[in-house]
């Protein structure tokens, strides 16, 4: 139930947040935001990041404004990795839009982290859209949280496919997505795999979905014509490929090269000096905006290093706020 704390801010809780996004819509707000990055539509400032190693915490604060659209916003979230022993889920935080013209707080959404999973989803659906094979049979998702599980309901959006092999530090909760996203997808057979080579090995497409400080993904295990989709490493500490996936690489995409050479895998092949930036294609925006291809043929191995963009934010805040009838 939304609540009025002036004549001009509104907040929106978890529940009414949830009722109105679906990741179909997502996607595309995600694509046209990325868009928007890449043609330099979008003001967006570098992101904050706070450590809190003695809660196994971490905090990400981003914003950005695109050009032409009703609001800026401002996104806090974070995650808390002891939180499942407490009860809690790990991820939370909420975002804070503000009118474009006047800076006025417009909407306080109280959505407890579920837009940044729903966006960053949205992500690597569409880095799937324009990188990964039209057929796929085997999917490997490495991670077995709550993003591991958006990722693959976003992807089957956009992609078909046939098996899925998940491998997480965590036989339980391993065991726990199988059962989970079997129910999902009646469909789909799901693999609980016993190490991280068998679920990779032989994959069309592997998801990487954890917030992994080591390298977890190594290049042999890759098939040729495999996309990897990276979205773990938003810190200059993460990474989940080790570098020579990125060396082994026919094609490497950013969702922004200037955050990745900071954040991403592409921070790590770089500073391992496996690869030099003239190795990167571009970006995920230019794909979108057929200023560089997609993918050129089957054999190709292709890399999407996703660290997260505030202009990604901006986007899905924006859709809900249309959606709930606030953007006039």
């Amino acid at each position: 139930m939304r609540k009025k704390i002036s004549s001009e801010t509104i907040i929106y809780s978890e529940s009414e947040i949830k009722e109105k996004v679906n990741l179909s819509e997502a996607i595309e707000a995600i694509e046209n935001s990325f868009a928007a990055y890449s043609s330099a539509r979008a003001v967006l400032p570098g992101v904050i990041n706070l450590e809190l190693p003695e809660f196994q915490g971490e905090v990400h604060v981003k914003g950005a404004y695109i050009r032409g659209d009703d609001y800026y916003v401002i996104k806090v979230a974070s995650g808390f990795y002891r939180n499942p022993a407490l009860g809690l889920p790990v991820g939370n935080g909420l975002m804070l839009a503000f009118r474009a013209q006047t800076g006025e707080p417009a909407a306080i959404l109280l959505d407890r982290g579920y837009l940044t999973e729903v966006r960053t989803a949205a992500a690597g659906a569409v880095a799937a859209k324009y990188l990964a094979k039209k057929r796929l049979e085997k999917v490997a998702v490495i991670g077995s949280g709550v993003q591991a599980r958006f990722q693959l309901r976003a992807l089957a959006v956009v992609r078909g496919f046939e098996t899925v092999s998940v491998w997480s530090r965590n036989r339980e909760n391993i065991l726990r997505y199988v059962e989970e996203m079997s129910g999902e997808f009646s469909r789909i057979k799901f693999k609980a795999a016993g190490w991280v080579e068998e679920a990779v090995v032989g994959a069309d497409l592997v998801i990487t979905a954890t917030p992994s400080h080591q390298p977890i993904v190594r290049a042999e295990w890759l098939k040729p014509g495999a996309h990897i989709t990276a979205m773990g490493s938003d810190g200059p500490e993460k990474r989940e490929l080790f570098p020579e996936v990125l060396a082994r690489a026919d094609r490497i995409f950013c969702d922004s090269i200037a955050q990745c050479r900071r954040l991403g895998e592409l921070h790590h092949a770089l500073e391992a000096g496996v690869i030099s930036e003239d190795r990167v294609s571009g970006e995920i925006g230019e794909l979108v905006l057929g200023l560089k291809p997609g993918r050129l043929s089957d054999e190709e191995i292709t890399v999407a290093d996703l660290t997260g963009l505030g202009v990604q934010d901006a986007a899905i805040a924006s859709l809900f706020l249309r959606l709930a009838g606030d953007s006039d």
